[in-house]
């Protein structure tokens, strides 16, 4: 059992799932904000966020994202809030490279096989001038990754100078499975694979894991010493396969798992450091 704090982030909406999903599922800016706030009181030292447009449809708004994070700053001032870049297939490298020039975000989710999903050299060049720009303005990326080799890809690109070595990793279980349901065995390669690598070992990680299995996912990781994230995005199902009221609901849960395992919830400090940003 690991004696590092663990960093526990909600992701109360994500970029698809509705209310119809479930009732509970914040969309408007204002439910986005309550749910938020909700989870860091029940736990979560940081909320990964989508906003939505009017239809309720996930954008990549600067706009959007600024006041959703002024809003829930003056609410909850130690929580840390990390924006998305997702594409949902609807933006481009370039589309999610300009949101973050414009936004400026502390914190940032990027997915590796989204910004390098454009081959030849032009686009690789673009991807290490705003990788290098990023790393000055002092953005913490998380590296989102759905697959242990997406490892071994992104180790190449910072042996070549295309991209600075990561402040956080995001290992994502299920995502592509049958039914988008994961499995506390869908760890095993990205531990492995991280931990063999010798630019990416010493770097802090974390899981979320899709589906009725997301707690035994999330267990498994607490266990081997990792971060976790919990939420409405993955999952809206408890341990028992009985769903959750709200995401406050699910970071009870999982914040009382890592309790029982004897991990200590990280300071706000500590939260902090382990997405790679400075204290303050």
């Amino acid at each position: 059992m690991s004696d590092q704090p663990y960093v526990l982030m909600v992701a109360p909406n994500g970029a698809r799932r509705t209310r119809a999903d479930h009732p509970a599922l914040p969309v408007t800016h204002a439910q986005i904000v309550e749910a938020t706030v909700a989870a860091h009181h029940a736990g979560a030292q940081v909320a990964h966020v989508h906003v939505r447009d009017e239809a309720g449809t996930h954008v990549l708004d600067a706009d959007r994202y600024r006041r959703l994070v002024d809003a829930v700053g003056e609410q909850a001032p130690d929580l840390l809030v990390q924006v998305t870049t997702e594409a949902v297939g609807r933006y481009t490298p370039g589309e999610q490279r300009a949101l973050v020039r414009e936004l400026r975000p502390r914190a940032v989710s990027i997915a590796y096989q989204e910004l390098f999903s454009v081959a030849g050299s032009d686009e690789l060049a673009r991807n290490r001038d705003f990788l290098a720009w990023a790393e000055v303005k002092g953005i913490a990326i998380q590296w989102i990754l759905y697959a242990p080799g997406q490892l071994d890809q992104l180790a190449l690109h910072i042996s070549a100078g295309v991209a600075p070595p990561p402040k956080a990793l995001l290992f994502v279980l299920g995502r592509y499975s049958e039914g988008e349901q994961s499995d506390p065995q869908d760890l095993v390669g990205f531990v492995s694979a991280h931990q063999s690598n010798p630019l990416l070992s010493d770097v802090p990680w974390s899981v979320c894991a899709f589906g009725q299995a997301e707690t035994d996912c999330l267990g498994a990781a607490l266990l081997l010493g990792g971060d976790v994230r919990v939420g409405f995005e993955n999952s809206l199902w408890h341990a028992d396969g009985t769903m959750a009221a709200n995401n406050a609901d699910r970071v009870a849960a999982i914040a009382s798992l890592a309790r029982a395992m004897g991990r200590r919830a990280a300071s706000p400090a500590e939260a902090r450091t382990r997405l790679g940003l400075p204290t303050i």
